[in-house]
């Protein structure tokens, strides 16, 4: 695919192509969305640009702009066979990046590109590297060799170490559907956008929406124990050996636990997405363009009172505290902190 054909990431294509027409294309970035096919198919075709043999279009300062999709260097990155453009992914087995690969790839980057003109790197779901491979990754993504360019891609943004994300350039796709929409959440968030639009600015009036948010975990957490229990054949056999039940009850343990990591992380998405509509609405940006249309009302009436870099720094604060909840730290003041600095 050439750029012209990414119809659903227009904004992402303007972005990159009036970089290439200045001159001033990033070393380093970082792909978020909803779908990795998405961002893995706008980084192949960035790809295919920089090293397009027949470009179609070219800036003044002979940079390409697109790609012909049909040159030797297009089919070659097509077809994931280009010596200059190497593609990172999760082990099959550990479904992580370890810093092997990573070292690997460090030591192909540094060297002379064999047939094109740009060294490219893509680490597909970029969320997975292991701490260690993230820290064996960092000095190449601050001082890159000349002549490349790195893509970090990720669906879960705040699992990547912030030492990372703080030396790329960030670009968040557009999702073909908006935000999560699953009803039990779109009722918690209407009723949270309302008390959010309505409140006033008071201490108490945060700890209200605070509670808010830890009253549905809450309750997700006990439908999640309630439906995985009742799944469980430890409601189905009695007589089992003790080193069987423990074994069951440890595993029941770890899928709710994971199950409930899940969905915390779809219901503050959704809290993130409507703090974007708010941002947006600073912008004078509404209707159709908003992921939750149907709760204009409410993000206009925060939108009316907060500037735009105050909208941009919430949605810093959502994803920090997703990252935060993705360690050690207790949740419920992960939460407290996060709600807290919110600027409603």
């Amino acid at each position: 695919m050439s750029f012209r054909q990414h119809t659903e990431q227009g904004h992402v294509v303007t972005l990159l192509q009036r970089s290439l027409e200045r001159g001033r294309l990033g070393h380093a970035y970082l792909f978020s969305g909803s779908r990795l096919a998405d961002l893995e198919a706008v980084a192949k075709t960035l790809a295919k640009t920089l090293n397009c043999q027949s470009p179609p279009r070219q800036a003044a300062n002979g940079l390409p702009l697109d790609c012909c999709d049909a040159c030797t260097a297009c089919r070659k990155i097509g077809g994931d066979i280009h010596a200059d453009v190497q593609w990172l992914r999760p082990e099959s087995k550990t479904r992580l990046v370890s810093i092997e690969q990573v070292r690997e790839l460090v030591h192909t980057m540094h060297l002379k590109p064999a047939e094109g003109l740009y060294k490219v790197a893509v680490v597909v779901a970029a969320d997975r590297m292991t701490p260690s491979a993230a820290n064996a990754f960092l000095k190449t993504l601050e001082e890159p060799p000349a002549k490349s360019v790195l893509m970090l891609l990720t669906t879960e943004p705040q699992r990547v170490l912030e030492t990372v994300i703080s030396r790329c350039l960030r670009l968040s796709f557009a999702g073909d559907m908006g935000g999560p929409r699953q009803p039990e959440q779109l009722d918690w968030l209407r009723a949270f956008a309302g008390a959010a639009a309505a409140r006033q600015q008071s201490l108490l009036g945060r700890y209200r929406l605070l509670g808010s948010l830890l009253a549905e975990l809450a309750r997700l957490k006990a439908r999640i124990s309630e439906q995985l229990t009742a799944q469980s054949p430890l409601q189905r056999y009695d007589d089992v050996d003790p080193d069987l039940r423990d074994r069951w009850e440890t595993e029941l343990a770890a899928a709710t636990e994971a199950e409930y990591r899940r969905q915390r992380g779809e219901l503050l998405a959704c809290l993130q997405w409507w703090l974007r509509d708010v941002w947006m609405q600073t912008q004078r940006i509404a209707g159709r363009s908003l992921a939750y249309p149907e709760l204009e009302t409410e993000s206009g009436a925060v939108a009316g009172r907060v500037s735009t870099r105050d909208a941009m720094e919430n949605l810093g604060v959502i994803e920090r505290t997703q990252w935060l909840l993705g360690s050690n730290v207790q949740e419920a003041l992960a939460l407290e902190v996060g709600l807290l600095k919110l600027k409603l």
